[in-house]
């Protein structure tokens, strides 16, 4: 980027990253904070919840993640179901990776992110950046994932039966310039397919973070100053 600050910038007005800490909800459970199980809104989804498990940047499951759900507060679960649907109707479907993401997921990142000695899964998750840089753009101290209304996903194709996954360019969470969904060094199929995943979720109001061709945000938020800390069970 000619002029990385503003660019950076730019990029966080985008998603609605905010300077400030947004405030903490009390809410202990999905049912207190109005977020629904995406899951059961709409057949056919892919559950690939990385941080439930070890295959992760981190190298192991994430605390504040008990289970592989997806939770969204209701307006932004009820799209994404709409998305799916109307993806379904061409032969494609929704691989989810993440959804809502507990607070205390978030801090636990940035400690990882501040961590120079743990790089067990740089080889595949960042080769081409120093790890001292993750916090730039990457990884933020206040992710939106917190206020239930951002996804991470990929798209799948199931056009001949059995649903496989659309060649992206990368991996989910691969912290490299390649991910940047308008990367100009990805091939014209890959950008197709990225595309096809933009316009679905343009179509139901979902607006894409563009350092990370799989990260979208539902707009306008629900509660866009409210983050929630209760644990994904």
């Amino acid at each position: 980027m000619r002029n990385r600050g503003h660019a950076l910038a730019l990029l966080l007005a985008c998603t609605g990253v905010q300077a400030a800490a947004p405030t903490v909800s009390p809410a202990t459970t999905p049912a207190q904070a109005g977020m629904l199980d995406v899951a059961t809104l709409a057949p056919g989804f892919s559950l690939d919840m990385r941080y439930a498990g070890s295959d992760n940047f981190t190298g192991r499951p994430v605390p504040g993640y008990d289970a592989p759900r997806c939770y969204l507060l209701a307006p932004a679960a009820q799209a994404l179901a709409r998305v799916q649907r109307a993806l379904q109707a061409q032969g494609h479907a929704l691989r989810l990776y993440d959804c809502y993401r507990p607070v205390r997921s978030v801090q636990s990142f940035v400690a990882w992110a501040h961590d120079p000695a743990d790089q067990q899964a740089k080889a595949r998750y960042y080769p081409n950046i120093d790890k001292s840089r993750l916090l730039d753009g990457y990884i933020a101290e206040h992710s939106g994932h917190s206020r239930g209304a951002t996804v991470d996903l990929g798209l799948l194709d199931c056009r001949q039966g059995d649903c496989v996954e659309r060649d992206m360019g990368t991996g989910f969470d691969r912290f490299d310039p390649l991910a940047h969904t308008d990367s100009p060094d990805i091939t014209p199929q890959q950008r197709h397919n990225r595309q096809l995943l933009l316009d679905a979720m343009r179509a139901e109001g979902f607006a894409n973070y563009p350092m990370e061709w799989w990260h979208y945000t539902f707009r306008p938020e629900p509660t866009p100053d409210t983050a929630y800390d209760f644990p994904v069970r």
